[in-house]
């Protein structure tokens, strides 16, 4: 979990410390209802992912998984709670970028950057995480 096997020498771990920032970042916008977060937003995502990594890069593999699980149990019941209205109205968030629906916000830190992920970590799971269950 921790050897730099994936793309631009990250490790599992590191891709796991990764999308938590972004999840917690998800955490913030949800109790503020506002577009608000780190000021590592305003950087490009290379810079911005440069930062993350470095911050993360020594800490222990178990404090990342278990930082991830109590982040993640935090997101969901925020996510689950909004309505329709509020995945689609940007108009019921303050600071909402113009044009751009707040589900796709959400999406860009859950869901969807999960998706740009799970094949790196598909392939070191290794085979048996492709399997079908009988």
């Amino acid at each position: 979990m921790i050897e730099p096997t994936l793309a631009g020498g990250w490790s599992v771990k590191d891709v796991v410390a990764h999308v938590t920032w972004s999840e917690r970042e998800m955490v913030g916008v949800l109790r503020q209802r506002a577009l608000v977060g780190s000021p590592l937003w305003s950087l490009d995502q290379d810079a911005r992912n440069a930062i993350v990594y470095a911050e993360n890069r020594d800490r222990d593999p178990d404090d990342v998984l278990a930082e991830e699980q109590r982040v993640y149990a935090e997101l969901l019941p925020l996510l689950e709670g909004l309505t329709s209205e509020d995945l689609a109205d940007g108009d019921k968030w303050e600071r909402m970028l113009p044009d751009v629906p707040p589900w796709r916000i959400f999406a860009g830190s859950t869901f969807l950057h999960y998706e740009d992920h799970a094949a790196a970590i598909g392939e070191w799971l290794g085979p048996a995480s492709n399997a079908t269950p009988e």
